[in-house]
């Protein structure tokens, strides 16, 4: 099992070479305030220049400093000479028959993440990856056959959130009362490429600016992020961000779980369930979300289903219940319908809600599971696929 891996060794920097200007998107308002207080601002007017440029940016979309008309020119063009508010690239865009977009987003260095947006009735719901690759190797996920290569910064976190609002034209003011209107983008998943919590502070950085009130302004509630089970960092997600958590269980003993989800040789089943007993209280947070991917033959007999209720026991919960989303070189095949429904009949009798989730985007390779990056899957025959995923 890899040791955990350190945000400042895996990390970009958030300032450019000598010379060149600091990226303003990602910082928190108490970082922004540093910055401009370093460039020369007064310390008095530092906090209300905050304020009008995270406005700007994060309220209205807000790229060119020469736009930002309730800031006096000359102050203009210094934030323009010292500063940038910049965005990583996005290389494609695909959209699946079920609206479903999946965007390949190019960051510092040429290294490349995808982000997928998946429209639903009254909901909107954007999947952000927090690391290039992955560490974790769970035999299932086809992001685990590619190699971890760095963290994301917090700007290039909260980047995915800010391009996916310019690609469904979602900047400007919201409304209020009749004017409202439903947002497009209401909900955030951390669930993309990568394990969050091997990246905590950049993740925690990112949703401050993500949840700010007088920003993007998306609620904690609305705010979900999956963790594999990085045991230690349970706790402080709950008092340093306080989101909605979501846990990668798929296995109810250790034998399966140490196969498929590799990190349970170093916290088990029983460290992480005592940890997630405590998240409810700490967070102020509803049900503990656990996810389960349903695999024939490996973790989906009645057995399973029985284990899990007793598992959970204590633990305000619910189970998403994922149909295998297969892809080239998959080791594994998905559960029958009937096999599933089974399943969540028992959880369900036993009082957990239980839904089956529908698989979104698989025509474009973009459901759970799939995400990896063009170049890493160009770069791979079908052969070497297998052989990563220990076939």
């Amino acid at each position: 099992m890899p040791a955990p891996i350190t945000p400042d060794a895996l990390t970009v920097p958030r300032k450019l070479p000598e010379g060149g200007r600091a990226n303003l998107v990602g910082l928190t308002r108490a970082q922004l305030r540093d910055a401009l207080a370093d460039a020369g601002t007064p310390e008095k007017q530092a906090r209300m220049r905050t304020g009008q440029i995270w406005q700007w940016v994060y309220q209205r979309g807000v790229r060119d400093f020469a736009l930002m008309t309730n800031l006096a020119k000359p102050y203009r063009a210094m934030l323009a000479e010292r500063f940038e508010i910049a965005l990583p690239e996005v290389v494609s865009r695909q959209v699946s028959a079920d609206g479903t977009r999946k965007y390949l987003v190019r960051l510092a260095g040429g290294h490349e993440v995808e982000t997928v947006y998946i429209p639903e009735e009254g909901r909107g719901t954007l999947c952000v990856s927090s690391q290039v690759g992955c560490t974790l190797t769970c035999s299932f996920c086809h992001t685990g056959t590619q190699k971890l290569v760095r963290n994301l910064t917090a700007g290039e976190i909260v980047g995915q959130v800010m391009l996916a609002r310019d690609d469904l034209g979602e900047w400007g003011e919201v409304g209020v009362g009749s004017d409202a209107r439903p947002r497009l983008l209401s909900n955030i998943v951390l669930m993309g490429m990568g394990e969050p919590l091997y990246n905590f502070e950049n993740v925690r950085d990112a949703m401050q600016v993500v949840m700010d009130g007088e920003g993007i302004a998306l609620g904690r509630r609305r705010i979900t992020l999956s963790t594999s089970g990085v045991v230690p960092e349970i706790a402080r997600t709950a008092t340093e961000i306080g989101c909605q958590l979501a846990v990668s269980f798929h296995a109810t003993t250790d034998a399966v779980r140490d196969f498929l989800v590799p990190i349970n040789r170093r916290w088990n089943i029983d460290a992480l369930l005592a940890a997630l007993r405590e998240y409810p209280k700490a967070s102020n947070s509803e049900r503990i979300t656990f996810e389960y991917v349903m695999l024939k033959d490996v973790n989906d007999s009645d057995e399973d289903a029985r284990r899990l209720v007793g598992l959970l026991d204590g633990i305000p919960a619910k189970v998403n219940l994922i149909p295998f989303n297969p892809w080239p070189g998959a080791p594994y095949e998905r559960s029958s319908n009937n096999r599933i429904r089974a399943f969540a009949t028992i959880l369900m009798q036993a009082g957990y809600a239980s839904p089956i989730r529908t698989p979104r985007g698989e025509d474009i390779l973009a459901a759970c599971g799939q995400l990896k990056s063009a170049t890493e899957r160009a770069r791979k025959s079908r052969a070497e696929v297998a052989a990563e995923a220990g076939l």
